[in-house]
């Protein structure tokens, strides 16, 4: 079983050659190194290195699956498992014009619905602001909400999506994962589904998982 490479903090990523420094790491000298012990991914533009643990630290422009914890005069308080809280304003959640004095924001989303939705600001007050006005937002209904790290999100959804699609078709579910590491599968092989997720994280540092997530779902 051949393994990714794995660096540790102060470790050297590569060069940087003009690249642009992307998550998780720093430069001393033209040389890039590592921030976290984590899987290094370097493209001709960009180095990264995605860490194999922690929690979610949201960027605007991430989806991600979040949950209504709190509906409020001017929006909803949503948890999207971070230790930053999540806002969704009226504005942003419906598209309609709502008159706040008069109606009861839980007829769009109560306490304990679930949302998918895209990060548009992080302030420095750690108070997040979501919006649902995007053609992949909705309210999700029904279904299971699995965790996984964060850092294992992008090797779920793999290349393209395609570790997603595979697990999406080969167990005709439903399975929206969100950068938070939030995902929500739906449909009647779930467990299936979930069972793919859950061997995806196990196993996100070997080489060739797609085919062996293949194998599995067969």
């Amino acid at each position: 079983m051949k393994v990714r490479k794995i660096v540790f903090p102060g470790d050297e990523v590569g060069k940087r050659r003009g690249r642009k420094l992307g998550r998780g790491v720093y430069e001393v000298r033209g040389s890039v190194r590592s921030k976290y012990v984590g899987i290094p991914k370097e493209t001709a533009n960009e180095v990264d290195v995605i860490p194999l643990a922690g929690a979610y630290l949201p960027k605007v422009g991430d989806k991600v699956v979040g949950i209504i914890r709190d509906v409020e005069f001017s929006g909803w308080v949503v948890d999207i498992n971070s230790p930053y809280v999540g806002f969704l304003p009226v504005g942003e959640g419906v598209r309609e014009y709502v008159d706040t004095t008069r109606v009861d924001l839980s007829k769009y989303y109560d306490v304990g619905d679930v949302i998918f939705c895209r990060v548009v600001n992080v302030p420095k007050s750690r108070v997040v602001q979501l919006s649902m006005k995007y053609l992949y937002a909705k309210k999700l209904v029904g279904g299971t909400l699995v965790r996984i790290p964060p850092s294992k999100v992008a090797r779920l959804i793999g290349k393209g999506g395609s570790m997603v699609e595979l697990i999406k078709k080969r167990t005709k579910c439903q399975v929206i994962p969100g950068e938070n590491g939030v995902v929500w599968v739906k449909g009647e092989n779930a467990l299936k589904a979930i069972e793919a997720i859950k061997f995806v994280e196990k196993k996100s540092h070997i080489y060739g998982l797609t085919q062996k997530v293949s194998e599995l779902l067969r």
